[in-house]
């Protein structure tokens, strides 16, 4: 089994990520302008039409809203609690709880997701919620976590910045129309589901060619911890949670996965954006994906036995 998860899953996901890094390194690809079409035309897309599809009822949403709010929340009592004997400032506490707390949901969750489950729409539309879902944590607490007292004044720029992020919308507009059975027309539909297909291999090549800016260092132990917490600790807690919320099949699957993702690029953009231990949160980006080969194949292994 774990042969054929390397084989069919975890290594197409690395090829591109590795294609992504050659292209980078090479061409000196444009990032900005990458990361806006993922951002604002694939995953918008993605997450529409993983909703409109969904076989997700409003029992198992607001589950899975209950899961994602109490892993998080869980991942946040570890993440200070270890922070106290390190003797962290302020700073660095900071980037350590975002460095575990925010994953890379979006474009290394979702491909997994759909390589694990082979497009099937309830995985889809779950892996798509808790990307949502991450997105607001991301421009929420992560943006609160990381100015702390410099936050005064600066409310209005993070309402504004998450007022502009397309996610939501799509997700909201996605489950409307699926609830109202509502049809698309071609010239809709077709579109968005050009855009969905392109997904895996546009957000993965994005995220070789970010990760591959990054300059390894092997010294930090702040870095190990936060990689130990991120990609051990964050799918036990979610294993824990998939049996007391009672969950089984796909649900359980695809929510256990999602909780052994890597840590997320937007944690390395947030630190330098605000100038908050840019170095660590781009080590843990990096280091996490590099280590997570080995833990996701483990943690696919084990989801097939919900």
């Amino acid at each position: 089994m774990i042969t054929t998860i390397l084989l069919e899953v975890v290594l197409p996901v690395f090829v591109l990520i590795g294609f992504g890094s050659l292209m980078q390194r090479i061409f000196r690809l444009d990032l900005y302008t990458l990361a806006k079409i993922n951002f604002y035309c694939i995953t918008p897309a993605a997450v529409f039409m993983s909703m409109y599809h969904s076989d997700m009822s409003g029992g198992l949403l607001g589950t899975v809203i209950v899961f994602y709010a109490l892993y998080v929340l869980i991942l946040y009592l570890i993440g200070s609690i270890v922070a106290r004997p390190m003797k962290f400032q302020s700073s660095m506490k900071a980037a350590f709880n975002n460095s575990i707390m925010l994953d890379n949901s979006g474009n290394y969750g979702m491909p997994i997701n759909a390589l694990v489950f082979k497009g099937d729409p309830l995985a889809a539309s779950m892996q798509a919620l808790i990307m949502s879902l991450q997105s607001l944590l991301t421009f929420t607490y992560g943006v609160i976590a990381i100015q702390g007292v410099k936050m005064k004044g600066n409310y209005r720029s993070m309402i504004i910045g998450f007022l502009k992020m397309p996610v939501p919308y799509a997700l909201v507009l996605g489950l409307l129309l699926h609830a109202l059975h509502a049809p698309l027309p071609i010239f809709v539909s077709q579109p968005l589901t050009y855009a969905q297909q392109s997904m895996v291999a546009i957000a993965l090549l994005t995220l070789g060619a970010q990760i591959v800016k990054y300059p390894l260092r092997l010294y930090r132990l702040d870095i190990y911890i936060s990689l130990f917490l991120r990609l051990i600790i964050g799918p036990a807690i979610g294993c824990a949670l998939v049996f007391a919320l009672g969950l089984k099949g796909i649900p359980a699957q695809a929510l256990l996965i999602a909780s052994g993702m890597p840590t997320g690029v937007n944690t390395s953009i947030l630190a330098e954006e605000y100038a908050n231990e840019p170095d660590f949160a781009a080590q843990t980006v990096l280091l996490s994906t590099l280590f997570n080969v080995v833990t996701i194949t483990g943690l696919i292994s084990l989801a097939k036995m919900f």
